[in-house]
């Protein structure tokens, strides 16, 4: 039996409000799927009003022969879409959406079935509905150019149930637009399918749905897009087993660093192990590393880690068990930090221990050591 289930009310929350009606709009049917009949039409009009064919149009746009090659394989039915139609999506999503000429020719470049919706069928619509989730100025363009295919779901089938299934997570309508903004392919993913089932795996893992769910999903909304069997579930099963956490341990790191739970074992965390245990480190010492500081797994060995503890030991002449008392040492810069305190220190000829060092500012660690003027 599922962890979870879940049944969503299919009402407008509050900031649809006023776009009911343009529901129905986009439950037709876009431009590139019109009967055959009408596609015959458009084929026999490719020209915007001034003889200018559609290839012409884009080529004037920046796009190349092989461009426009690629674009018709995307979208086998762009040739018989008019210039005109396409220069009107254009204009609006350059001066209406306000999205930057070198991004807008990425997306058609990418999506070119974009070309073919209709401005005020189903453009407008579903941009103003966009941006009424208290979306920052910019952030609706920016999230086009993410993920351009956001412009094809409607609010009534998409929007307003994925509203109302995060708001039984805690999750609020500007949190929620944050994340579609953030990663707006949710908005293709199911709820039944997708959604759930990572809810159910986090609640499976003691993380209460009311609250701490919402607020993994607030601050790592890429998780939700990663396959619970093939990633989220192994990885889980990797911090427990090799790393060892367990409980409360495991509950505090996915609560603090979500995106933990979305790297790949294989390819990062097992590599990170294997160094910390190189160290020469106990499994209790590094439990208790990613306990304290969990991106130690996820920090680059040859860039991040080695570097520091190659420092912690050789310059510094510390025992490396002081790091399993300040996991964050990991997260300080080697010369902007470490390199410029130690070097103070041995100056003064003063000794502390790393918390001391390095939980504080610049302007604090010169308070401490009296070095005000030298800041």
């Amino acid at each position: 039996m599922p962890l979870f289930i879940f049944s969503y009310p299919r009402i407008l929350p509050s900031s649809f409000l006023g776009y009911a009606s343009a529901s129905l709009i986009f439950s037709l049917p876009p431009a590139w799927c019109k009967t055959k009949g009408e596609k015959v039409a458009m084929a026999s009009g490719v020209s915007d009003g001034s003889g200018k064919s559609l290839t012409h149009w884009l080529r004037e746009n920046g796009f190349d022969d092989d461009a426009v090659a690629r674009m018709s394989r995307r979208c086998r039915n762009l040739h018989s879409l008019d210039a005109g139609e396409a220069s009107g999506v254009w204009d609006y999503l350059l001066t209406g959406v306000k999205m930057e000429r070198r991004k807008l020719r990425h997306v058609v470049a990418k999506c070119p079935k974009v070309l073919t919706l209709s401005v005020d069928g189903k453009l407008v619509p579903t941009v103003q509905c966009l941006a009424t989730l208290q979306a920052r100025p910019g952030e609706v363009a920016q999230a086009i150019a993410k993920f351009p295919q956001i412009l094809f779901h409607s609010v009534e089938e998409k929007l307003c149930p994925l509203l109302a299934f995060f708001q039984t997570l805690g999750v609020s309508e500007k949190q929620l637009a944050k994340l579609l903004m953030v990663n707006p392919r949710l908005i293709s993913y199911s709820i039944e399918a997708k959604f759930s089932q990572t809810v159910d795996f986090l609640a499976g893992l003691g993380i209460d749905k009311e609250g701490m769910i919402g607020k993994i999903l607030t601050k790592e909304p890429y998780i939700m897009g990663y396959s619970v069997d093939k990633r989220l579930r192994p990885t889980a099963e990797f911090l427990k087993s090799a790393v060892g956490l367990q409980g409360q341990d495991l509950k505090r790191v996915i609560m603090s660093f979500p995106d933990i739970l979305s790297r790949d074992v294989d390819k990062i965390l097992r590599p990170n192990l294997a160094f910390l245990q190189s160290c020469g480190f106990s499994r209790n010492q590094v439990t208790a590393l990613v306990s304290g500081y969990p991106p130690v797994l996820i920090k680059s060995v040859k860039h991040c880690l080695e570097p520091r503890m190659k420092f912690l030991v050789e310059e510094m002449g510390r025992d490396m068990g002081e790091v399993v008392d300040y996991p964050q040492f990991f997260r300080h810069g080697l010369k902007r930090s470490l390199e410029y305190r130690h070097k103070v220190l041995k100056q003064m000829n003063s000794s502390c221990s790393l918390s001391e060092m390095l939980d504080c500012n610049q302007k604090k660690f010169a308070m401490k050591f009296g070095l005000v003027t030298a800041v």
